[in-house]
């Protein structure tokens, strides 16, 4: 059975192929429970992974018949619906640490962009997109990494003021690129998606400094991010069915309220970001083409 992959039910989508080892690492993290429907090479159907004998700790169960071929057919399979995300507490903890030193000794931080990215997403689950993960390379990112912080910090040593406003724009500029290089080099099962974002650099720096200024309206700014996150979804190209974000702007406002609350005491702010993470995720969905949010 080591040599086996596995697949496994989630809100009423097939995930999977996945090796035997890493369904045990899901369940050892709890996203895949006893409860969880399961199907594997020589299985005659579906059963809960708490069925299985050895699977999962404390579960039994009869062995399931034979029976050739593929998994079974779900209702919903590949057929589109939310995005889930999941991870674990401590290693998230480490390895951000690790991502925020990198960053701040500068030169370190190409490779640990790259190295953070190629773990967090595969922690992310995609409809009909088994094996999420990340393709990028540090090097692409090398050249104007390292270019904008030589101006970053030649102009900070200038003090002109002028110009200091020019690198904040620059910056958002470098934003923008991050996010096509980064939604470029999502891959599935090793194999490139082949996707692009085809949002303008203007639009981008548009609503970057509309989300600043609707801070003075107290509330609005929810609504704003919210539209942000939709102008965002809209314009991942590459895709079988369209991406939509369906929050609504009440929603977000008291998620972001609570989580500025659990970052402000600082100790739940892993906790924090993983539900806010899997709101945001719950919430982007896979529909087809001419849906609306």
């Amino acid at each position: 059975m080591s040599n086996r992959s596995w697949f496994y039910a989630s809100s009423g989508q097939q995930q999977g192929p996945y090796p035997e080892a890493q369904l045990r690492d899901l369940i050892t993290r709890g996203t895949v429970s006893a409860d969880t429907l399961v199907w594997t090479e020589g299985m005659s159907g579906w059963q809960r992974a708490g069925e299985i004998p050895g699977l999962v700790p404390g579960g039994s169960g009869p062995p399931a018949f034979a029976q050739p071929g593929g998994p079974p057919q779900m209702a919903g399979s590949y057929s589109g619906g939310p995005l889930s995300i999941d991870f674990g507490i401590p290693e998230f903890v480490w390895r951000s640490l690790v991502l925020v030193i990198g960053l701040i000794f500068i030169i370190p931080g190409p490779w640990v962009v790259v190295w953070y990215a190629k773990w967090f997403v595969p922690c992310v689950q995609v409809p009909g997109r088994p094996n999420l993960g990340f393709a990028g390379e540090p090097m692409t990112i090398v050249p104007w990494y390292f270019g904008a912080v030589v101006i970053i910090i030649g102009v900070g040593l200038t003090g002109i003021e002028w110009l200091g406003n020019l690198v904040n724009i620059g910056q958002l500029v470098l934003y923008w690129l991050f996010l096509k290089w980064f939604i470029a080099n999502l891959s599935s099962n090793g194999q490139p998606l082949g996707l692009s974002f085809s949002g303008s650099v203007w639009a981008y720096i548009g609503w970057s400094i509309l989300a600043v200024i609707s801070i003075i309206t107290i509330v609005g700014w929810a609504w704003v991010y919210v539209a942000w996150l939709r102008w965002f979804c809209r314009n991942i190209e590459g895709t079988r069915r369209e991406v939509l974000f369906i929050g609504s702007g009440l929603e977000f406002l008291w998620r972001a309220l609570v989580s500025v609350i659990g970052f402000f005491f600082i100790i739940p702010i892993p906790w924090v970001y993983r539900w806010m993470s899997q709101w945001l995720a719950s919430q982007t969905v896979l529909a087809e083409r001419g849906a609306t949010a």
